[in-house]
């Protein structure tokens, strides 16, 4: 099969029931077989595997010229990526918790998105940036943040984050195939969730997909609130209301064909993020569904989102979190004429 930009996968077809943990895992292994020029490091991602595991064996099976530990520096592992990608290589790093990403984000935002632009396509910036982020998992601040704002805000990056084991793993190949820097951000209260994989099935990096067929609202989410507007989903059919679930997956670039042919079809819709609500991914996505549907609409585009404060305390993220019931109190809030009375 053929990934993004024409470079050839020879992968063995293979189907089968994993975690998104262990799609990410062997996404990794196929790149890491396949290319020689792919490499994968970060804090303690060789002997230890991660601290989720996730590149657990790569050491051991491929050696440690090819997948290795750094030091706790992450300003370091990202230049050292720069030096890499400059030079040929196709550096995938690991950043340990979505908010250690921070110390490294001059170098991302000077460099790893500008070179390409900067040098008129003659130094390319093939780069993987994967970042555990969001919560869910009992940590603390620095642990469970959302900072997708900020790549996604950046010219020059290519921004997406799964859902699903199928997309985890065929979005990552897409990423480390890619000409182009990446910022892959992994769910981490989802790195445990199971579904089919099939490793010949291709993504295409920029494009949103539907997760759930539906005529009477448009729910568009991604990351970790994919599940939950799934799960809002259904109970919403069950009280006879039929909801369409995009799962938007790439926030930079945007897919406005497939949102706005999906809320336009609807009339409605709700725009479900993890992150707080002020200038945020969630913010721009219902500007552009506004701008591109507004004749379409039948009531206001909602925002469901994490609220504008530092990540809660392990104990108080349940109330942080947006949940199903949020959701359908969202959509609930929308008008609807067969429940308008004189």
């Amino acid at each position: 099969m053929t990934m993004a930009n024409d470079i050839e996968i020879e992968t063995p077809h293979v189907v089968g029931t994993m975690t998104m943990a262990a799609a990410i895992n062997r996404a990794l292994a196929d790149a890491i077989a396949e290319d020689p020029d792919v490499v994968v490091f970060g804090e303690d991602v060789g002997a230890l595997g991660g601290v989720f595991r996730i590149t657990d064996g790569l050491a051991e099976r491929f050696g440690e010229d090819r997948c290795f530990d750094t030091p706790l520096a992450e300003s370091g592992i990202m230049g050292t990526a720069v030096g890499m990608a400059m030079n040929g290589m196709r550096p995938v790093v690991e950043m340990q918790f979505d908010a250690f990403a921070l110390p490294a984000f001059e170098q991302v935002v000077s460099h790893v998105a500008k070179m390409g632009n900067r040098t008129r396509g003659a130094l390319r910036m093939p780069i993987v940036i994967r970042i555990p982020f969001g919560g869910g998992i009992g940590g603390v601040e620095h642990h469970c943040d959302s900072s997708e704002a900020y790549y996604a805000h950046t010219p020059g990056l290519t921004v997406v984050s799964p859902s699903t084991p199928q997309d985890a793993y065929s979005l990552l190949r897409a990423a480390i195939a890619s000409p182009d820097p990446v910022v892959f951000l992994e769910p981490k209260k989802l790195y445990w969730s199971k579904g089919e994989v099939d490793t010949s099935v291709t993504a295409d990096l920029g494009t949103a997909r539907v997760a759930r067929e539906g005529t009477d609202v448009t729910v568009l989410a991604y990351s970790a609130m994919v599940p939950v507007a799934l799960e809002a989903a259904e109970i919403a059919a069950s009280e006879g209301r039929s909801v369409q679930v995009i799962d938007v997956r790439s926030l930079s670039p945007f897919d406005d064909a497939t949102v706005t042919a999906a809320v336009r079809s609807t009339g409605r819709a709700v725009v479900v993020a993890e992150a707080p609500g002020y200038v945020s991914v969630a913010s721009e996505i219902q500007a552009r569904v506004f701008e591109r549907c507004f004749e379409y609409l039948e009531a206001p585009v909602r925002r469901v989102t994490g609220f504008d404060t530092p990540f809660a305390p392990p104990k108080l993220e349940h109330w942080y979190l947006p949940d199903a019931d949020r959701v359908l109190d969202a959509i609930d809030s929308l008008h609807w004429d067969d429940e308008v009375t004189e």
